[in-house]
């Protein structure tokens, strides 16, 4: 269930235009100071997975392994996502409390 809540509020965030969606889109959220949440899909590489946890370290965005390339794409409206920033400071919130209570955080 918490699944679906942490999905829908992707979701709202991307209705809002909060959302910056794919590698290169989630990198220039994360340097450019915008992004307040970054989630990266469970089914991502192990490249990319060392890539956003060592950018988002650098730049002290809170960073989740969340979901598969599909769960995370259909929430936003898209075939496939492997990672997506949320770039509103209340959404971020509000998902960063979802995912914690599901401790995905690494």
């Amino acid at each position: 269930m918490r699944r679906d809540n942490v999905l829908s509020l992707v979701g709202i965030a991307k209705k809002a235009g909060k959302i910056a969606s794919g590698e290169f889109q989630t990198e220039q959220a994360v340097k450019s100071g915008k992004a307040g949440l970054v989630i990266v899909s469970e089914e991502a590489s192990e490249n990319t997975k060392k890539k956003f946890r060592d950018m988002c370290d650098f730049y002290r965005v809170p960073v989740f392994f969340y979901g598969g390339k599909e769960q995370l794409g259909a929430a936003i409206g898209c075939e496939f996502r492997a990672s997506l920033a949320v770039t509103d400071e209340g959404l971020s919130r509000s998902i960063e409390k979802k995912l914690e209570c599901k401790g995905r955080e690494v």
